[in-house]
């Protein structure tokens, strides 16, 4: 017999709604993140963080086993890859695919925010 798993209710919210935490890893500098839909939420395939950046601010490079889906909400920066540095702004997408070496900084005089989408179960 096929065991049925409960559906995940639905989650409605307002980002400053959700704790802005910082970002504790070695080399980020004035990064917060916000876990507006995770697994904790029932999220089975994808979870959504905003992660805000003030002026001067970024991540160190990095990478990771799994890919991201970046959109920028607000603000100016670049993204640091293997191959260089692209700038963005307000309204650009990034892909960043599974294992790609990467790192973001805030190039602007006001704050930079931006969507990340990760699978479930990532950190």
């Amino acid at each position: 017999m096929r065991k049925e798993r409960a559906m995940p209710e639905l989650k409605f919210g307002h980002y400053s709604d959700v704790e802005a935490k910082k970002v504790e890893v070695e080399g980020a500098r004035d990064v917060t993140i916000r876990w507006l839909v995770s697994d904790r939420d029932g999220a089975p395939h994808f979870q959504m963080r905003l992660f805000e950046v003030a002026p001067g601010g970024g991540t160190p490079l990095h990478t990771h086993a799994w890919e991201h889906e970046i959109f920028i909400v607000k603000g100016t920066g670049a993204i640091a890859l293997e191959g260089g540095e692209k700038p963005f702004a307000e309204g650009h997408f990034i892909f960043v695919p599974a294992g790609a070496l990467h790192s973001f900084r805030n190039t602007g005089a006001g704050p930079m925010q931006f969507l990340c989408m990760v699978p479930s179960g990532t950190k």
